[in-house]
């Protein structure tokens, strides 16, 4: 009994910080109907506050105000005032990119002016390592009982305020119908922002409390922590706050035991235990069925306009034709560029850039044509590049073990996509984000699959007489696998399926009310998308000739669909300009100190933010800004007499006339009386 104490105490601490972060994640997912991703880096942010101003020698309670009661705040308030105020009833996809760009810009800036920040030297209120009793032989230390303590009088004192209390009134009226709590004096907005505020000082109590945990203040480990709490919430329905507040503390008990009783040194016992959130996530979002969105039980609703989804602009014949020809200029330099003129490592560089662009247009086909969200293609990625090591290993040529390759993807994203049916929107992104997470920390550590942080050995094709093992001849390869690639994703937009996958991203209901198999849909979305992503990592196992792990980590997944979607998520060419973008920049930053070593995915984080208001794209609006100005000079030169009228007063403008028009003017008539 004295063995099981001593495995379960120390996970209670860990279940009330699970669950201060839940909390907060209800409160903004209700009131404002955006998940919050960016909590946990809010977390970061104020324990790297804490841990610099308590090293630096202030008082404890002047580092708490600081890091807790103003900068936590100030950065939430900041958010949804820029951001998210905008995003009400937007579509899922516009909710998520900009949360995923404020998850990995806000710790890279972070980083950059302060620095990573060393293991917290104390706790809030009590001696961290002095033990102040014993619970059945079991010690409990002052760093345990200040987090139990703390997080049961604030969770209480929460629950109190929004049962109770004015203000909890009116976020429950907002969080119900916020155009009916208007109509009834309520400030929807304020209450909102408020709700905001609340829920970042959540953040920044979780991430004081939590950081003593570790040995250093790391952005990672309150990324694993927001997927503890998400799972926390989701037991708890995002409505409960009692469930939630069970649920915490039953996952972080579980993790003690997992890591007491598993045995110790094998993969199981050191990849289950993190991974264990994600797995009790996933089971928690497919058998509840929870995040729906708020405005779901709207009884106003309808009120809203429907969102508008993007579509490229009819040209004129000439513009159309002249864009063509531009990019198949700036095409064919490139590729003369490269074979002639750049060194050896750009050769590398770009050679990377193309079979990056393979594996972003997995994203363009199931994110840009069917608005399936996925955060796990990195996964799909990594289980292709590590098949076609397997496979190379057991003798089997390499060019038919990156084919194959394709294939095992694709039956296992048919495998995630099966339970996903029963979700939709920000759920699904979830659920693949559990996958990934899990593949990470568990499926690809084993030795008949990635072999762990040692990886596979995966060597350059050959193809009778022809060698790919120079640069050259491995750009050529990478570049008619993408030609190929590209063009059947083409194929499909212009097909049937195409036209199904567009209708499904405009409504899923009304794509089912005009006899669209939409369970059939999604799974073949999902399936052709995992292929592609299959076969462009098979072809980065073969052009880095050795891969681990670590190369298809969970946070690649992240960044690769804000790169997608910040350049232009919605057709091929997007998805091949992020892919030479991102291999572009990423050697340009990789001379840099490593202080900056964050600054490629700050660059594609900062233009995601730009996604709520433009959402085809930062790239994509530039090219369609640059071609209507285009259109316009052409109409110009065309018709120069069908010019439109100038505005009164305006310079050019008839004087006299109030239409802009020249008037008739009679020479021998009397001058107007200006009595």
């Amino acid at each position: 009994m004295s063995l099981f104490l001593s495995y379960l105490l120390p996970g209670i601490p860990y279940g009330f910080a699970y669950a201060l972060m839940a909390v907060g994640l209800v409160l903004t997912y209700r009131a404002s109907g955006v998940f919050n991703l960016a909590f946990g880096a809010q977390a970061y942010v104020s324990a790297v506050i804490f841990s610099i101003a308590l090293r630096d020698g202030w008082p404890g309670w002047a580092a708490f105000v600081v890091s807790v009661l103003l900068a936590s705040p100030a950065i939430g308030l900041a958010m949804e005032r820029l951001l998210f105020r905008y995003t009400r009833t937007a579509g899922p996809l516009v909710k998520l990119v900009p949360a995923l760009g404020l998850l990995i810009a806000i710790p890279a800036v972070t980083q950059m002016i302060i620095g990573t920040a060393t293991r917290l030297p104390s706790s809030l209120v009590l001696q961290p390592w002095k033990v102040y009793f014993h619970l059945a032989s079991t010690p409990v230390s002052g760093e345990e009982l200040s987090t139990t303590v703390i997080s049961i009088a604030v969770i209480a004192a929460f629950g109190l305020v929004l049962r109770s209390s004015g203000l909890g009134l009116r976020m429950r009226a907002v969080v119900e119908s916020p155009r009916m709590a208007e109509l009834s004096g309520v400030r929807a907005d304020r209450t909102s922002a408020t709700a905001w505020v609340l829920s970042s000082l959540l953040a920044g109590l979780a991430g004081v409390l939590l950081a003593p945990l570790y040995s250093t203040v790391s952005a990672s480990n309150f990324t694993a922590l927001l997927v503890a709490a998400i799972a926390a919430a989701a037991i708890g329905s995002f409505t409960s706050l009692p469930i939630t507040l069970i649920g915490a503390i039953g996952l972080g008990i579980a993790q003690q035991l997992l890591a007491g009783y598993l045995p110790s040194g094998t993969i199981l016992s050191s990849g289950l235990r993190p991974a264990f959130p994600f797995v009790v996530l996933a089971i928690a979002l497919v058998a509840r069925k929870t995040l729906r969105q708020p405005e779901a039980r709207d009884p106003l609703a309808s009120c809203d306009p429907p969102a508008v989804a993007f579509r490229a602009p009819a040209r004129m014949t000439e513009v159309a034709v002249g864009s063509r020809a531009f990019t198949a200029l700036v095409v064919g330099m490139l590729v003369a560029t490269i074979l002639v003129l750049v060194p050896g490592n750009w050769e590398f560089v770009f050679t990377f850039g193309i079979v990056l662009s393979i594996i972003f247009l997995s994203i363009t086909l199931l994110t840009g044509m069917g608005g399936q969200i996925s955060l796990g293609q990195a996964a799909f990625a990594g289980a292709g590049a590590f098949t076609a090591g397997q496979l190379a290993m057991h003798s089997m040529p390499v060019l038919g073990a990156i084919l194959l390759a394709g294939v095992l993807s694709a039956v296992l994203g048919a495998v995630v996509a099966l339970p996903a049916l029963r979700l939709g929107g920000i759920a699904v992104g979830l659920l693949t984000l559990s996958f990934a997470l899990l593949a990470t920390n568990v499926l690809f550590l084993y030795p008949w699959a990635g072999n762990g942080a040692t990886g596979l050995t995966v060597p350059r094709p050959v193809l009778g007489p022809i060698s790919f093992a120079g640069n050259g001849a491995f750009f050529w390869l990478s570049t008619v696998f993408l030609v190929v690639l590209a063009g059947a994703v083409k194929l499909v937009q212009w097909g049937t399926t195409g036209q199904e996958l567009a209708a499904l991203r405009g409504s899923e209901r009304g794509s089912a009310a005009v006899g669209i198999d939409v369970r059939r849909l999604r799974v073949v979305a999902f399936t052709l998308s995992a292929a592609i992503a299959g076969i462009g990592g098979a072809l980065y196992a073969s052009l880095e000739q050795s891969v681990s792990v670590n190369d298809f980590n969970y946070e690649f997944s992240l960044i690769y669909v804000v790169a997608v979607a910040a350049v232009g998520v919605y057709s091929v060419a997007g998805a091949i300009e992020a892919g030479i973008l991102y291999a572009v920049l990423m050697q340009l930053t990789s001379t840099l100190p490593s202080r900056y070593s964050s600054l490629l995915a700050l660059v594609f984080a900062l233009a995601a933010l730009t996604y709520v208001r433009h959402s085809e794209g930062v790239v994509a609006y530039a090219k369609a800004w640059v071609l209507d100005r285009a259109e316009q000079l052409a109409r110009y030169l065309q018709a120069p007499t069908l010019r439109p009228p100038a505005e009164p007063g305006a310079p050019g403008a008839p004087v006299g006339s109030e239409t802009g028009r020249a008037e008739s003017v009679d020479m021998h008539a009397a001058p107007r009386s200006h009595s």
